[in-house]
């Protein structure tokens, strides 16, 4: 039995990584429990901050916490929601 071949067109892809570039942010720790959520969300807004970079931002279990309006979070800690809230006035926002 003879083997058939499908010849797909070739297509050639240039994409300048200068240009665009996403990013998928996922948190799923709670506000306060570790550093995780804070480092993610300084990650975040420092990758935003490029030219041509997309980032989104996915909360998922306690994660969701960090978008929690009116935090009181403990004297010399972050506030996350801060943090949250800044991110999002810079890109797009799904719910």
């Amino acid at each position: 039995m003879a083997s058939l071949e499908l010849a797909a067109p070739r297509v050639q892809r240039t994409v300048d990584p200068a240009v665009s570039k996403r990013f998928l942010m996922i948190i799923n720790d709670a506000p306060y429990g570790s550093e995780r959520p804070y480092n993610a969300l300084r990650l975040a807004l420092n990758l935003v901050k490029r030219e041509g970079a997309s980032v989104r931002l996915f909360l998922m279990g306690d994660g969701v916490l960090c978008a929690r309006r009116g935090q009181k979070p403990p004297t010399g800690f972050y506030n996350v929601e801060l943090m949250v809230r800044s991110l999002a006035r810079r890109g797009e926002v799904a719910t």
